[in-house]
């Protein structure tokens, strides 16, 4: 585990994009005792949570967020994650507009501080030094812990920490990309290189392929299952060899594909720990125990060479 004070608890980020959306209040509620209760103490969310669904605007899930902090008392227990960058366009990272987003995340979560707060997406026509500046703005609040970056690439984000030494200003600390067995792209050798070689944890968002690496979405058919189920259809044939790779090592190990699926991120070079949403406590319980798995190294090399 990373010694990113951001960065704690076993290495699992439970992803709150289905909070106030697929998970509704009590069964949110019921998805994060069980996520404290097992150990687990990184939470991740942003302010576009989840303004996709029709009559939401953003924020459901930082909302639901705050309620469980208001009732729970687990504040202090807990790593806390936010966004912002993805409601709006590049007048989204103007200073004020930066301190601005953050106080209202603040007010939907009812804390007062984020351990660690996102660039969600970069926007290329903004000097890196513009976007550095206001985010350390938001750090000079007094209500940030650390920085993120999501979304970035390896040379953006390298120019990011070096404008950052030169501006004297916070660093962007984190590296929040996605990244899993079947989507590699956007956390390749060059990211790899540099998040490993400047001590940056890369926390990986759509661990799981939006479900598909739990193994259940197999014929068209089962796209049907869910709401996220609309995603995948693409994998549903380029997938079939991870999926046949990943039942073999099933059947050896005794775990389920999640729990395979989150181990292979595990023990890949920078992660810090992967991101996985759960709209159960059985789903949860599952997840969590991927933080204990131990893949043997031939088992590792058959899932890379999968893809």
């Amino acid at each position: 585990m990373s010694t990113n004070p951001a960065i704690a608890g076993i290495p699992l980020v439970l992803g709150g994009n289905v909070f106030g959306f697929t998970a509704d209040e009590d069964a949110s509620f019921a998805v994060l005792d069980a996520f404290h209760a097992a150990g687990g103490r990184m939470i991740d969310t942003a302010d576009v949570y989840s303004a996709w669904v029709p009559g939401h605007k953003g924020g459901e899930s930082e909302t639901v967020l705050g309620k469980w902090f208001a009732q729970g008392g687990k504040r202090a227990d807990m790593r806390l994650h936010t966004k912002t960058g993805m409601l709006g366009g590049q007048e989204l990272y103007e200073p004020a507009r930066v301190v601005a987003s953050l106080a209202a995340s603040l007010d939907r979560l009812q804390t007062d501080y984020v351990d660690l707060y996102y660039a969600h997406r970069d926007y290329e026509e903004l000097p890196i030094g513009d976007i550095v500046a206001a985010f350390d703005r938001a750090v000079r609040t007094g209500q940030v812990r650390a920085l993120g970056a999501s979304n970035f690439t390896a040379a953006r984000l390298g120019a990011a920490l070096q404008a950052a030494s030169d501006q004297g200003a916070t660093p962007f600390s984190v590296l929040q990309n996605e990244y899993n067995l079947v989507s590699r792209e956007a956390y390749g050798a060059d990211l790899q290189a540099l998040c490993t070689t400047r001590g940056i944890p890369m926390l990986p968002f759509f661990g799981l392929a939006s479900g598909f690496l739990t193994g259940k979405y197999r014929t068209e058919a089962d796209l049907g299952k869910s709401v996220r189920g609309q995603r995948m259809g693409k994998l549903i044939e380029s997938g079939k060899p991870m999926l046949a790779a990943m039942d073999d090592i099933v059947r050896e190990t005794g775990a389920t594909h999640a729990q395979v699926a989150l181990a292979w991120l595990r023990m890949q070079p920078g992660i810090g720990a992967p991101i996985a949403s759960a709209t159960s406590v059985e789903q949860v319980r599952d997840l969590c125990e991927a933080a204990t798995l131990e893949l043997s190294a031939d088992q590792l090399a058959r899932l890379t060479a999968a893809l």
